[in-house]
């Protein structure tokens, strides 16, 4: 399908295809496949990194047709009465198959009454149903779920040169001219997430070029980028200007531009001592963010220590 998105055009569809980051983890899953059995799971990790991914080839692997899984995004539907109504409705059937899967996505979204009644689903259901719980911050989750009734997977980030190069296997594949550097721009960006990446690739390519966005660009990921660039060009006080602009636009990703600045220490100096310094002003500014009114003034102290 020429107009298909890559994220789905490039999305594993079995076990042998996803990319594991620990060969323990992928043996594991292959040993579930064997014996066609999971325990509950519970998959955490950055977002993008492939949590649902994983979840849903696991599922094909295991031999489950569609009317046996019921799929849910917590960040959407994060109510009690979900678990009430929706879960219990379609738990409580005996399935056609050999067992029922509930996905539940981003379950970090959920509250502690949520998961409490999640929990007490798990044991009523054991026998038929098994949940499958993908989260992005683990600590979210209570004991009870993530230390007792589910097994715990956190699915590790890719190294930065992979990620990479999995992009540019993609652009390869899709006949897309580009040169590293823009590639890269976007790399910074949206790394470790690679649907993100992937998204972005596919906007920004449609000519069959890969083009860098230029100054004026509006859009969430395209202002990063053009920071990105110029942090990288030696723009230095353009660069803190164009991400001042960034949490203007958007001030709920404050946290999220802290974690761009980890994600890129060596924007900040090429050296050792200078990125084991940005490391502990970054967290410095993370760290003052609940103490200063205006979230901007930090973030703007944190950029000013950094390229100083």
């Amino acid at each position: 399908m020429k107009n298909q998105l890559w994220v789905e055009k490039y999305r594993p569809s079995s076990v042998s295809e996803y990319v594991f980051t620990d060969e323990r983890l992928k043996e594991q899953v292959e040993g579930w496949v064997k014996e066609q059995m999971i325990p509950h799971l519970l998959l955490s990790g950055d977002p993008g990194t492939g949590k649902t991914t994983l979840a849903k080839v696991l599922i094909k692997e295991l031999g489950i047709e569609d009317y046996d899984v019921m799929e849910i995004n917590a960040s959407r539907e994060r109510g009690i009465d979900i678990v009430k109504n929706k879960i219990n409705t379609f738990a409580q059937t005996m399935p056609f198959g050999r067992m029922k899967i509930i996905l539940l996505d981003e379950a970090d979204y959920t509250t502690a009454d949520f998961q409490a009644a999640l929990r007490n689903d798990m044991e009523a259901y054991a026998d038929t149903v098994r949940f499958i719980l993908t989260c992005n911050y683990e600590t979210k989750i209570i004991p009870a779920l993530r230390e007792s009734r589910c097994h715990k997977i956190h699915i590790s980030k890719p190294d930065r040169t992979e990620f990479t190069a999995r992009a540019a296997t993609v652009l390869v594949t899709e006949g897309v001219e580009f040169d590293l550097d823009a590639l890269d721009s976007y790399v910074r960006v949206t790394y470790p997430d690679l649907r993100k990446c992937l998204n972005q690739l596919q906007v920004n390519s449609s000519t069959g070029k890969l083009l860098t966005p230029q100054g004026g660009s509006s859009g969430e990921n395209e202002i990063l980028i053009e920071a990105t660039n110029l942090f990288k060009s030696g723009k230095v006080l353009e660069g803190r200007q164009q991400l001042m602009q960034y949490i203007q636009l958007y001030p709920t990703r404050i946290e999220d531009t802290y974690k761009w600045m980890y994600d890129n220490l060596d924007l900040w100096g090429k050296e050792q001592e200078k990125k084991d310094a940005s490391i502990l002003i970054i967290r410095n500014g993370l760290a003052n963010l609940p103490l200063v009114g205006i979230p901007e003034i930090s973030l703007a102290a944190t950029l000013v220590e950094l390229t100083a």
